[in-house]
């Protein structure tokens, strides 16, 4: 694959993950992959790790912010929710 397409591609999981987000508000890593999947219609079938490198590079970015919290199964995992300082600085 070339460069140029794999960015693209991350690009994209980056959107739909930003998206889901906004319109789910706080998300586990887990839930974000399952609701991208199920948006799809199962088309798309994302791996964890897929969906965690893209997690780190938008928390990397300044884009999304993560704390720890309990699922909604009661076991202890990493949230991700939009940046609101970032999301103002940007008009959104």
């Amino acid at each position: 694959m070339s460069t140029d397409k794999s960015e693209e591609l991350q690009g994209t999981l980056d959107l739909m993950i930003l998206k889901t987000l906004h319109a789910l508000g706080p998300q586990h890593g887990f839930g974000i992959a399952r609701r991208i999947e199920q948006v799809s219609e199962d088309v798309l079938s994302l791996n964890e790790g897929t969906v965690y490198t893209s997690l780190l590079r938008l928390q990397q970015r300044g884009w999304i912010r993560s704390s720890w919290g309990v699922s909604e199964n009661n076991r202890r995992a990493r949230f991700y929710s939009i940046h609101q300082a970032r999301a103002e600085a940007t008009g959104r």
